[in-house]
């Protein structure tokens, strides 16, 4: 089984850390495993660093800098596997054999990057690679990062270009939970979570997996999440499954906009979940879901809008601060999907522009980590979509 194992700032964060990751890399070398490590900065050093450069520091300065995190965690993890009889090297730019590298606007050269790989996975039963994340190269040698969150993307792209089997990330937490364990009662493991629902979380806050290196995520590549305190590499934790899928989808029926307005939208607490409540109590399944400062706004199917005005309609009358309810109907929804949005600067603007340059109103727009919609008159759905195809989907 070829593995690519990443050790977060936690999982390093001391002598007995490392011992510990050492312990389970030699234990899965010795079970007959490839394994490649990727290894993020010891506990916060990354962030002590950037916090002492208080001067006027130029990019490739600082890129130095903050590189020392990670080149003291290859040595310290180099070190520990020696001292277990494992034959390792540590690898960081500079090195011949430096895989990862960036472009002249510090984005990864996925071409360039791809074939240094591959020429490294030819050597995987020989060494056990310990690779510093976070850090790349561009094409002058010059120090570069990945951004927060980089030894995720460095581990991830490893694992899909290396062919891996899977790649584990090893941190503070154990896997996915249902919840912060450090708030709520009763938080447990999820045994299985999609890359979508994960990246979402991620996006919101949810800090287990970073949001950039699941774009590098394909079907073939099983990516798990396990505690560091766990010692076995190879079992236990979080699967994530699937990747991202890159469409536009156009919904086949019409929508009803059923906006409730009133000061309670702002002032009153709980009352998204009072008119929620509601319509789901009466069998009313919702589209989407927007919020102005005083309203907001349902999106139903067309054919059951009246029903569900009757139902917010009792709502208004019951809510004081609430004052009216109010119906548009023949609306189209456009939705786009990729798990690169959130990567691409300005997306919103290169969905809408084209629409507006049309003279095709947008009635709302509704996004989210991973995903657009873009509500339109039924009329102009088509032209919408042509358009919306035509400007993005061809990007």
């Amino acid at each position: 089984m070829r593995v690519v194992a990443k050790f977060g700032g936690t999982s390093l964060g001391s002598g007995d850390r490392v011992e510990r990751a050492a312990d389970s890399i030699a234990d899965a070398v010795a079970a007959g495993h490839e394994i490649a490590v990727v290894a993020s900065a010891m506990g916060n050093t990354t962030d002590e660093l950037l916090d002492d450069i208080t001067f006027d520091a130029e990019d490739a300065d600082r890129a130095e800098i903050v590189s020392m995190g990670e080149r003291t965690s290859v040595r310290m993890l180099k070190a520990a596997l020696a001292a277990r009889g494992v034959e390792a090297e540590f690898l960081e730019p500079g090195h011949p054999d430096w895989p990862i590298v960036t472009n002249e606007r510090g984005e990864v050269d996925a071409d360039a990057t791809q074939e240094r790989v591959e020429a490294l996975a030819d050597h995987l039963g020989d060494a056990v690679p310990v690779i510093t994340g976070f850090l790349a190269e561009d094409h002058e040698g010059n120090v570069t990062t990945l951004g927060r969150g980089g030894s995720d993307t460095t581990a991830v792209m490893l694992g899909r270009y290396v062919d891996a089997d899977e790649v584990v990330i090893v941190t503070d937490v154990e896997g996915i939970m249902t919840g912060d364990p450090h708030v709520v009662e009763g938080a447990r493991n999820v045994g299985e979570i999609t890359v979508d629902e994960l990246r979402n979380l991620s996006f919101r806050g949810a800090e287990v997996v970073a949001p950039s290196a699941l774009s590098f995520k394909d079907d073939d590549l099983s990516v798990r999440v396990i505690h560091y305190q766990h010692g076995d590499l190879l079992s236990g934790g979080t699967r994530v499954e699937g990747k991202f899928e890159n469409m536009i989808d156009m919904r086949e029926e019409p929508l009803a906009c059923l906006t409730v307005a009133g000061r309670a939208i702002r002032n009153r607490p709980g009352i998204m979940s009072t008119l929620s409540t509601a319509l789901y109590e009466s069998d009313i399944n919702v589209d989407a879901v927007a919020s102005g400062m005083d309203s907001m706004t349902f999106y139903v199917d067309e054919e059951i809008a009246e029903r569900a005005e009757n139902v917010l309609h009792r709502e208004v009358i019951d809510v004081g601060e609430l004052s009216s309810v109010t119906v548009t109907d023949n609306i189209a929804v456009i939705r786009v999907l990729g798990g690169e949005l959130p990567n691409q600067p300005g997306v919103l603007q290169r969905i809408v522009d084209p629409i507006a340059e049309a003279n095709i109103n947008v009635i709302d727009i509704i996004s989210s980590a991973t995903s657009v919609a873009v509500f339109v008159d039924w009329s102009d759905r088509e032209e919408a979509l042509d358009i919306v195809q035509d400007h993005f989907g061809s990007t």
